[in-house]
Formats: C-alpha cells, structure tokens, sequence
C-alpha cells in the first residue's frame, strides 16, 4: 500500500502542474479509487462517541491490513528459501498417492494426515522416508507452505546445495558470512532438510550436519527431514532422527513392489517399536559375562537381519531380550519390503486349530502351507505351546519341512521350553551344519528372578 505522504505529495505536484500549465485535470485520466471505506489513504478512524478511548485516533484500514499481511507472507516465502516449490501444497497432493493398490493408498493416506497434523502444530520432529518419487519433497513442501500460511518463519534446504552453500562461504566473495547462514540454519523457527544422505559423505560434511540436527535436538527446535532411509545415515542422525518422544517417522513406500507379510499374535505397531538400536547390551544388573552372551546375540541377529540365512535360534530366560531380537530383525524385513512371518508360536498354533476346525472367520484363513514356505519365518516362544500331540505334530510338519528345504528360519525359546520340546523338532534346531544356537545368560529387562542359566554356576536376582 502506498504511504500517505507519497499520495498527497503527488496530489499537490499535480495540482502546481495542472494550474502552471492552464490545463484542465479534466482532461488527464484519474486513476479509479480501489478502496471505497478509507479512499486509498489507508487510515480509518473509527465512529465511536466523544467520550469513547479511541475518538479522534486513527487505524489501518482494511485494505492496509491485507497488504501488511500479503507483504508479510512475502517476506516469510523469501526467508523460506522455498523458490518455486511454493506452488506445492496439501491441495494439490494426492492424497492417497499415485499407486493403485489400496494398501498402499492407505498407507500414504495415513502419512499425509500426519504430517498435516504436524503442519498444524509444528512440534518435535517429522522425519519421511521412502524411496525417489514417493512424495517426499511434497509432503515436506506442503507443510511449509503451510506453516508459511500461518505466518511461521521456516527455512527450507536441500541438504547437498546447503552443503555447497556453507562451502562457498569461506570465499572472499562471497555475500553472506559462513556464521550468519549457519546460525540461520540452526536456528530457524522451522527448519526443513530434504534429501538428507544424498549429499557427498564426508567427515565435513557430517560434522556439519550434525552440529546442526545436534543442535535443534538440544533446543527441541521444530524439523522436518526427508530421506531415502534413516538406516543408511550416520549413527550419530540416527539416534536424533528416532528419539523416543522427539521424533516420528513416517515411512512412504509407494514404488517398491508390495511383498506379503504376516505377524501372529503382535501387532505391526509393536514390531516396528522393537529396533535393533533400542535394544540395550548392557543388560539390567548383568555382569560382563552376561553383557556379552547379549552383545554376541545382538549381532548375530543384526547380521541374519541383513541375510537371512540357515537358522537362528536365539536362547535364554525370560525377559532377556529375545523377543525384541526376533522383532527387529521382523521389522528390519518391512522396512525393507522383504517378506517376513512372524508368529507367537501358542497363538500361531490357535489359529491353526480354528481352522482346522472349520472357524475360517476366527482363524483368518491361515494356511499352513504358507507357513512352512516363508521365506523367512520367526517362530517366537516356542516350547510355550500346550503340549499335545496335534500342536506337537503341526511343529514337526514346519519345522521339518524347513530343515529339508533349508529356509531361514529364527526360533526363540527358553532352556525348559527347549528340554521339553519334542525330540523330533529339538534335534533339528540344535543341528550344527544349518542351525546356529545363541544363548543369552542375561537377567530380565523387566525386574524379577533370574533362572539359572545352563553354562554358568550361580543365579541371579533381578530387581
């Protein structure tokens, strides 16, 4: 809006001209008044008695107002550093993606409530995963823009120009210091990072990112990230990227080819809770012999998740850490759209039982089948099944055909549950030429008494 100085300035020079001249106003073409309440002076005063506090005193008009704010918005977009992205919003995302199969609708759909939630009240950190093309940069754009609405300053940057940028800033020429875009950067109301880890990884390049995700994770300063996989990044990111609390994730997988995936007895949500960097070596009150039966099990189920090969059994009282192993790698396997059956072997045994007595509806029609040529199969407490000899049978048919077809297999249990298993099945699991048994002689996690661990001469009392 222009400033009323500059109006009746002009007003009064072409009034000096038109009677210098002896020209008529009449004849030279008046521009039309766009606002009829304040005549384009953009100041009101307000009708109100003589007695009121704000007789006699003057307020932006209207029309100020909605150019004030246009300006603001303005400026905010040019702090953005957003560029043309602007033009992407939640409007003209898809909001079931571009993929045809409804799982994966539902699955961007969820996502895209989320990270509209986040742009409502922009708290903690949005981290977006998925591979190129699955809406990503969108989504990310969409939420600043959005926040950009609500005349929050946000900061966009794609992380290797930003990286190119704090680079060029050591040079003579350049127009901004390296502490003034960095400390911009890091202290940005909103600050969004997208396709973080496609940048050159070098130890600069990570020292950088890191003081800057390092230092908004100290201040709980809002983020958005986007990357292709939080996996591949720098163990330091990780940790920041999937704090408990701060963080969440969501995971977009609309280009990668679906895979079929079952979870008996646990849900999703719960598998993907259970990550192989939540799970603690250190134990609960363990001593060093114990913290290694733990450190040696954690690896050994990092390096099946990784290739998953022969069998793996992992061994140990209850609440030492087995079942989270056996989640992890599970989780590891969706993450990385690779098909998993994982199964809590009592309730895997109940639906089987459903269906083989013809409850279809309350056995989901489970197949045995399926089960027995999974790629991957983790059967998680087993031996804790009631012993009969139809549950005893069913084991032998899986088991067996697995040790025949040599499929990768993972099998938690405890040492009495393995004692009382049926000799066919324990034979075949402590078979050294395909199965590798881990035991773990740590306390419980959760507190309470230890059992007594074969291979060590004294028991333990947990808290």
């Amino acid at each position: 809006m222009e400033e009323l100085g500059r109006i009746l300035k002009r007003t009064l020079t072409q009034k000096s001209t038109f009677e210098g001249s002896g020209i008529s106003p009449k004849g030279i073409e008046i521009e039309t008044e766009k606002c009829p309440i304040c005549h384009d002076c953009g100041m009101v005063t307000l009708d109100v008695p003589t007695d009121h506090p704000d007789f006699g005193k003057s307020f932006p008009c209207t029309c100020m107002l909605r150019e004030l704010d246009k300006g603001r918005i303005e400026r905010l977009e040019r702090y953005s550093n957003l560029g043309p992205l602007t033009r992407l919003t939640f409007d003209n995302l898809q909001p079931k993606g571009l993929d045809g199969d409804p799982q994966r609708q539902a699955k961007f759909q969820s996502c895209c409530e989320e990270a509209r939630a986040f742009a409502d009240h922009p708290e903690g950190w949005l981290v977006l995963t998925g591979p190129s093309g699955c809406g990503k940069t969108h989504t990310a754009a969409a939420i600043t823009n959005h926040c950009l609405s609500q005349g929050i300053a946000s900061f966009w940057a794609i992380v290797p120009d930003l990286l190119d940028h704090l680079r060029t800033t050591f040079s003579p020429a350049s127009d901004i210091t390296y502490d003034d875009l960095f400390e911009r950067v890091k202290n940005a109301p909103l600050l969004i990072l997208d396709d973080l880890g496609t940048h050159s990884s070098t130890p600069w390049a990570e020292e950088k990112l890191f003081q800057v995700l390092n230092s908004r994770f100290n201040a709980q300063l809002p983020t958005v990230v986007t990357s292709i996989s939080v996996d591949d990044l720098d163990e330091r990111l990780q940790t920041r990227l999937r704090s408990p609390g701060l963080s969440i994730e969501l995971i977009l997988k609309t280009d990668s080819p679906l895979v079929h995936s079952q979870i008996v007895g646990m849900t999703e949500e719960a598998i993907c809770s259970m990550r192989f960097k939540d799970f603690d070596p250190q134990g609960m009150n363990a001593d060093r012999e114990e913290r290694a039966s733990l450190k040696i099990a954690l690896d050994a189920a990092q390096q099946f998740a990784e290739q998953p090969e022969a069998w793996l059994v992992l061994v140990g009282p209850a609440g030492s850490g087995k079942t989270h192993l056996a989640a992890a790698v599970a989780n590891r396997q969706i993450n990385s759209n690779r098909p998993v059956f994982f199964a809590n072997v009592p309730e895997l045994l109940e639906r089987l039982r459903y269906n083989a007595s013809g409850d279809q509806k309350k056995g989901d029609s489970l197949s045995l089948n399926e089960i027995k040529t999974s790629p991957l199969l983790i059967l998680d407490d087993l031996g804790m099944e009631t012993a009969t000899a139809w549950t005893k049978d069913k084991l032998h048919q899986i088991l067996n055909y697995r040790y025949n077809t040599r499929l990768a297999t993972l099998v938690t249990a405890t040492i009495p549950a393995l004692d009382s298993l049926d000799a066919r099945i324990k034979s075949r699991l402590m078979d050294p030429k395909i199965s590798n048994p881990v035991p773990i002689g740590a306390p419980d996690y959760r507190g309470g008494e230890d059992i007594l661990f074969s291979g060590t001469k004294k028991t333990k009392k947990r808290r």
